[in-house]
């Protein structure tokens, strides 16, 4: 499949509603949630004026002029909080785009913007049953803490 990863457009920030909505890891057995759920300030920690702090940093698939998936960053205290001078990483493909590379590809691109933009690290928190899991290690994210839950990861981008 042919797709191309690039900057968000400031008019496509409200497509981050959708992207943090897909984001959240259903286990099997679990009722998939409202979409009302975004408004959490656990999940709205993510997105709410986005593009308004200076650490806010996105990228985004796109497929036949559609955006199909984003990965995104800002220094917020959310769930993969490390220190007020990390990122957090939010990756989120929609669900027929899943499988295909394009996950890897926003991930390794996001990476990238982050080095070169000087940062030494990002993080993230990781639910312990997400298939998603393996992917973030493949592209160097090493588990640094644990809860009974999830795993907070980093990156080191300066290595």
């Amino acid at each position: 499949m042919d797709y191309v990863i690039r900057a968000i457009k400031e008019s496509e920030y409200p497509l981050l509603d959708n992207f943090i909505y897909e984001a959240i890891f259903i286990p099997k057995d679990v009722a998939v949630p409202e979409k009302s759920i975004i408004n959490n300030p656990d999940l709205q920690v993510y997105i709410a004026g986005f593009g308004t702090q200076k650490d806010d940093c996105c990228v985004v698939a796109e497929v036949n002029n559609k955006v199909v998936g984003a990965a995104w960053v800002r220094i917020m205290n959310d769930y993969g909080h490390i220190d007020d001078e990390t990122p957090s990483l939010a990756i989120s493909i929609y669900k027929q785009y899943r499988g295909l590379g394009i996950g890897t590809a926003l991930m390794k691109r996001l990476l990238i913007v982050l080095k070169e933009k000087g940062y030494n690290r990002t993080s993230l928190a990781v639910q312990k049953a997400n298939y998603a899991l393996k992917m973030y290690q493949d592209v160097g994210y090493e588990i640094v803490d644990e809860n009974e839950e999830e795993y907070i990861m980093i990156n080191y981008l300066q290595k």
